[in-house]
């Protein structure tokens, strides 16, 4: 089935990445993509020492969106399109049992990732393996495609009294 945790609420990786663990205790392989994330984090340290998982990540500097060129952009937009591609791939090629599109809805919703492939795919193979995906914005064509939708909605966070992200809680 297929997931979409969006809002602006703290949690939608980590309810992602939560439901990576149950699957991988059931010996389900997993594939995470994640989309203008290209920082250090501490689930990126923890796959990469666990087998059955995959994470394809990356965008082009180390700048905010808005603060890209328009290069910067378009390179951002051909890694998204290919890391996409990996992980459709792999649910095709029945080696994928759970694919994490994090961060996906704010890709969609910034131009940055190729709407028409994301929908082709949920429309072919979405139901070869179980999809989750992230993102802030409600966006409709998510909303309508899956199956289970979460709203996480933000009544309070330290962000908002200026206190930075902590390593081990927010990244």
């Amino acid at each position: 089935m297929i997931h979409y945790y969006y809002g602006n609420g703290k949690g939608k990786t980590t309810a992602a990445m939560g439901l990576a663990v149950r699957a991988l205790g059931y010996g389900k392989r997993v594939w995470i993509v994640q989309f203008l994330k290209n920082a250090p984090s501490g689930e990126v340290f923890f796959w990469a020492a666990v087998p059955d998982v995959q994470v394809c990540r990356g965008m082009a500097g180390k700048a905010f969106t808005f603060q890209m060129s328009e290069a910067e952009k378009a390179e951002t937009l051909a890694i998204h399109n290919d890391n996409l591609h990996k992980g459709c791939e792999a649910v095709a090629q029945g080696v994928c049992d759970l694919l994490i599109l994090d961060e996906v809805g704010d890709a969609l919703a910034l131009g940055l990732l190729d709407e028409q492939a994301l929908l082709d795919f949920l429309r072919v193979f979405g139901n070869r393996a179980e999809v989750v995906m992230t993102g802030h914005n409600a966006i409709p064509v998510l909303i309508e495609r899956s199956d289970y939708v979460t709203h996480m909605q933000k009544l309070k966070h330290p962000y908002d009294q200026g206190e930075k992200a902590r390593k081990g809680v927010e990244m």
